[in-house]
């Protein structure tokens, strides 16, 4: 097997730290866990495929905010648009074509991929789309982050 190049991505896991705020021994496992799966030395499977992998799991069981930060992940890792056209149509056609115009369509995670598509056609360069990915996408993004918000007045 090749040797993959790791990459630093523009999300940080950080959901674990809601672990943390629970119990700090519950906290110590899910990291553990997280590391196995995500930050191992040698993987089998490269991390865009997994980050993609995420993303349709994500979607699968309703989690757009996580499958969104899976989509900006992957689109960091070199994901191309030709790959998302082909991933959200098996979403259409797993999910059924009621559920993708209801539910999927309306989403966050869709509008991360038709910013993705926009800004290609524009001929944006990778890190420019993904410094408005991580502008509009990110923490800061009620609908993404994993951090309690409180509403603004």
């Amino acid at each position: 097997m090749s040797e993959q190049k790791k990459t630093t991505p523009p999300l940080k896991p950080t959901a674990l730290m809601n672990f943390k705020k629970t119990d700090g021994e519950l906290a110590k496992i899910v990291g553990s866990f997280w590391k196995l799966v995500w930050n191992k030395d040698a993987p089998a499977i490269d991390q865009k495929t997994k980050y993609l992998l995420s993303l349709a799991n994500a979607v699968g069981a309703g989690r757009y905010r996580q499958a969104t930060r899976e989509l900006v992940k992957a689109y960091a890792d070199g994901v191309t648009v030709p790959e998302l056209d082909e991933l959200f149509s098996l979403f259409a056609w797993n999910q059924g074509a009621g559920y993708f115009a209801s539910e999927i369509g309306p989403s966050q995670l869709f509008a991360a991929y038709q910013l993705i598509k926009k800004l290609e056609v524009e001929e944006l360069a990778r890190p420019e789309v993904m410094k408005q990915l991580a502008e509009k996408f990110g923490e800061k993004n009620k609908a993404v982050g994993t951090s309690f918000q409180p509403s603004q007045p």
